[in-house]
């Protein structure tokens, strides 16, 4: 009983781990993982060029359009245009 409880001790935090060590990886490696997204992305007449993070619910987003750059305020329930850009045709 006393081998189990030792083995128990030294096994799960390893497990535990383990189990951190592959969801940070997957975080952090997701993106390149998936590189027909960027070709179907390059197809589409939107595009997300850039967003960040502003607090805890907000994210400001730069979107091209039509060859523009809209500056998009993101929030829970809401989505305003902040600024437009034209692009260079």
């Amino acid at each position: 009983m006393v081998v189990y409880i030792i083995k128990l001790l030294v096994l799960l935090p390893i497990m535990a781990g383990l189990i951190f060590a592959a969801l940070w990886l997957y975080r952090k490696y997701q993106p390149a993982l998936m590189p027909g997204l960027m070709k179907v992305q390059h197809k589409r007449s939107i595009k997300m060029l850039e967003t960040l993070s502003v607090g805890n619910f907000a994210k400001l987003a730069v979107v091209e359009f039509d060859g523009q750059k809209i500056l998009l305020s993101v929030t829970r329930g809401r989505v305003e245009r902040i600024a437009a850009k034209a692009g260079t045709p």
